[in-house]
């Protein structure tokens, strides 16, 4: 089973357990907790070096966890997380696990990702309008992500999972191209 395939099913777990009805945790939260917890990994190569290498024993690095939980203020239900991480040696992949319970929850609410290119920076306006464009296209609530790509000359490109709208003064004449160069070969 490759490493994203784990992660899912790891992130799909606690995805489970947080979205249930009466659930002290809500996904926002778990999230922040958990990027509280990989921030202090990858702040200490020492603390990430300990939790990783199978010389030290699960009952130290479980100690260890605890005591960042409780600096941290994690839930316990973060902090379980964490321990069966540790039980099966997969606390090296936290930072995947966080990224695709994100996904996996967003789906399960009925978001989409959109990672969306402009020109420039786009105003208040333009992301409402936008975000109200690919909302009608997918049926789903979009959290947009903004770069800007000057690359683009005009015009925005978004992707939301495998399909790529592109409205882009780029894309537009690189239509163009291979339309006339199809047209010229006729």
């Amino acid at each position: 089973m490759t490493l994203s395939a784990v992660a899912a099913r790891y992130a799909s777990a606690l995805a489970d357990v947080v979205t249930k009805s009466g659930s002290p945790l809500s996904p926002g939260d778990a999230v922040e907790q958990l990027r509280s917890f990989q921030a202090a990994l990858d702040s200490s190569p020492e603390l990430r070096n300990a939790l990783i290498t199978p010389a030290v024993s699960a009952a130290r690095k479980k100690a260890v966890v605890e005591r960042i939980g409780n600096l941290l203020k994690l839930s316990r239900i973060a902090r379980n997380f964490l321990f069966v991480l540790v039980d099966h040696r997969r606390i090296g992949s936290l930072a995947d696990m966080i990224h695709r319970f994100e996904l996996t929850v967003d789906e399960r609410l009925g978001f989409a990702r959109a990672e969306v290119a402009a020109a420039r920076e786009l105003s208040g306006p333009q992301r409402e309008a936008l975000t109200a464009v690919l909302e009608r296209l997918t049926a789903k609530h979009i959290r947009m992500r903004h770069t800007v790509d000057e690359a683009l000359i005009g015009g925005v490109v978004a992707r939301i999972g495998s399909t790529v709208y592109d409205g882009s003064v780029r894309g537009q004449l690189a239509a163009l191209a291979r339309r006339l160069s199809v047209e010229s070969q006729s």
